[in-house]
């Protein structure tokens, strides 16, 4: 199983155990308006969508206007895009985005 070394720990095991269990959408939105904010879970959202845009070729200026992501946040996806561990382009492939 990879572990990335900042994120090794129980409780964060648990949480992705958690998520794992987790059967539909709806199941999702139940669990998740538990465990997070509004704001959070917009947050995630938007970096997804942000990912998907950019995976497209849309510019900054279209992402910002479409999910009002800002220029910091457009960056640091793009980051992980280009040097991360490649979660969102195997996230956004298996749900065929």
């Amino acid at each position: 199983m990879m572990q990335l070394k900042k994120l090794n720990d129980k409780s964060i095991d648990q949480l992705f155990e958690s998520i794992l269990t987790l059967k539909s959408v709806e199941e999702c939105y139940v669990f998740f308006d538990d465990l997070c904010t509004v704001n959070e879970m917009e947050s995630l959202a938007q970096r997804l969508e942000v990912a998907r845009m950019l995976r497209k070729g849309a510019t900054y200026n279209q992402i910002e206007a479409e999910t009002g992501a800002s220029t910091a946040t457009i960056s640091r996806v793009k980051r992980c895009l280009n040097y991360g561990n490649d979660g969102y382009k195997m996230a956004l492939e298996r749900i065929g985005k």
